[in-house]
């Protein structure tokens, strides 16, 4: 079963004024509300004929919203016909089963194909025809390693007059602040550069908790999100995980940037953001990643840069996560989930700013910077609105760093 997808996430920060309609948004948000702890105990109790009555009850409900707003949050009509699919499943009404699957692929822009693929709620429809013909359908949308794996190859061109990647210089004022609030130098340690590397990030991991929805209202640098966290008790998002840690890593002199890695599928709202950092000891870039206290090896123990995590995905070539990967110190991060699908997904193409320095994407500042996005040849999107330069050159991503005089 789909996990219960809570509408007042889908609704924070739009609560729009009702149009003449049978049935308000806020209405609707609070019968739903509702609702979804009916399903959520029946799913857990195992009544199944409850659960289904609750759930026809939100798909009702749901059709008595306006026409825009059906569309605006149709993903939520899938996740209850998903969730409907399942309890029959469950219950071995086959047929009835897969009508609701096939009325959730229609209601969700995407859907959730390793999921699917795994949830045991669907294994009593699992070998129907129609069910595998189904499945087949959102592969393209849903089934990510394969997605990726048929991405458009890169290549090596001309890129004379593109700006080099820059560093801010660890001794400009604003890194220094920040190396001396955290007495970075102690969180670092004595060891070697991948020791303090690791150190910095796991401190980073362990001082600001995680929350992929909330977008801090604070200003974006380390000093900003570290007070905003302390002083309201609230986690930032990925985002901000990584800010924070490429300004910990460049006030300690490393070369870093926080690299934005998204998806291929546009009307999916998720991405992941993580860093890079360059370790002169091994004159390459390593996969640093703050919220789940991550970084990749090879199955000989050799340290990897996001370049070679997705080329080794592609060739499924084997990818070791460190043992304490984890969230916010509650859950274990496993290999399988992180790289084969939640990676997977967001490494179809890359982005980060040509310039790394404090305060990079400020609220209130005019902070301007231009984004360079690696991405795989034929690939084209349309969601942006910042400065940005395509390119399809991955020695021009990852050249080797220069120092931002």
């Amino acid at each position: 079963m789909k996990k219960i997808i809570f509408i007042l996430i889908f609704f924070a920060g739009s609560m729009l004024i009702a149009q003449t309609n049978s049935l308000s948004l806020q209405e609707f948000m609070t019968q739903i509300s509702t609702l979804e702890k009916s399903v959520s105990e029946n799913f857990k109790n195992k009544n199944y004929e409850a659960l289904e009555k609750a759930l026809n009850e939100s798909i009702m409900l749901f059709y008595r919203l306006s026409d825009n707003e059906q569309e605006t949050y149709k993903m939520v009509q899938g996740s209850n016909y998903y969730n409907l699919a399942c309890a029959y499943s469950l219950q071995n009404r086959k047929m009835e089963a897969i009508d609701a699957f096939e009325k959730a692929i229609k209601n969700w822009d995407y859907i959730n194909y390793s999921h699917a693929k795994q949830d045991s709620d669907l294994d009593n429809i699992r070998g129907e025809k129609r069910f595998v013909e189904l499945m087949q359908s959102i592969r393209e949308q849903g089934d990510y390693l394969y997605i990726l794996k048929q991405a458009g190859k890169y290549e090596k061109s001309d890129t004379t007059g593109l700006p080099h990647f820059e560093y801010e210089n660890a001794d400009n004022q604003r890194l220094k602040a920040v190396k001396n609030l955290f007495n970075l130098d102690s969180v670092a340690g004595q060891g070697d550069e991948i020791s303090k590397i690791i150190n910095l990030m796991t401190w980073v991991h362990n001082t600001i908790k995680h929350d992929g929805n909330n977008y801090a209202l604070c200003e974006f640098d380390a000093i900003d999100f570290y007070n905003y966290h302390k002083s309201t008790g609230k986690g930032i998002n990925c985002r901000g995980l990584a800010i924070t840690l490429n300004e910990c890593y460049l006030a300690m002199g490393f070369k870093s940037r926080y690299v934005t890695c998204l998806p291929k599928n546009e009307k999916d709202p998720d991405c992941h953001v993580i860093n890079c950092v360059y370790s002169e000891t091994l004159q390459k870039w390593l996969w640093i990643d703050p919220t789940f206290n991550a970084y990749v090896k090879d199955e000989n123990g050799n340290l990897l840069s996001i370049e070679e995590v997705r080329e080794k995905l592609i060739s499924d070539k084997p990818l070791v996560l460190n043992e304490d990967a984890n969230w916010n110190n509650e859950s274990r991060e496993t290999k399988e989930h992180y790289l084969d699908t939640y990676m997977a997904k967001n490494l179809y193409w890359l982005e980060c700013p040509a310039i790394s320095q404090f305060n990079p994407e400020s609220r209130y500042r005019n902070n301007q910077n231009t984004y360079i996005a690696l991405m795989p040849i034929g690939y084209e999107h349309s969601n942006t609105n910042k400065k940005q330069i395509i390119i399809h050159s991955p020695e021009y991503f990852w050249q080797k760093p220069q120092i931002k005089k």
